[in-house]
C-alpha cells in the first residue's frame, strides 16, 4: 500500500526546502507521517494483520529517530514540522 503518487507530490512540495528536494528531514518524515496514518487507518478495519502492525511500529520509530535528529541540529525547522504535522511532541 504505498502512498499514491500525487499525495506524495503535494506532501513533499509543501515540506521541501527548494524544489528538487525530497530527502531533507523534514519531508521524510512527512511522508513517513502519511504513510503511517494510511496503514493506521488499514489496520482499524483489520485488526489480526499483525504484519503490518509490525511494520507501523517501525515506521513510528523512524519517524522518532528523524524527529530527534532534527531537533538535535534544527529546532526551529523542527517545532515548524510538527506544528504543521501536527504531532505531540
Amino acid at each position: 500500500m504505498p502512498l499514491a503518487p500525487e499525495v506524495k507530490k503535494d506532501v513533499i512540495s509543501k515540506f521541501a526546502r527548494d524544489e528538487k528536494d525530497t530527502g531533507s528531514p523534514e519531508v521524510q518524515i512527512a511522508l513517513l507521517t502519511a504513510r503511517i496514518q494510511q496503514v493506521a487507518a488499514h489496520l482499524r478495519e483489520n485488526k489480526q494483520d499483525n504484519h503490518n502492525r509490525r511494520g507501523l511500529v517501525m515506521m513510528v520509530g523512524k519517524r522518532n529517530r528523524l524527529l530527534r535528529y532534527l531537533k538535535r541540529t534544527n529546532e526551529a525547522s523542527y517545532r515548524e514540522t510538527i506544528a504543521a504535522l501536527g504531532l505531540r511532541k
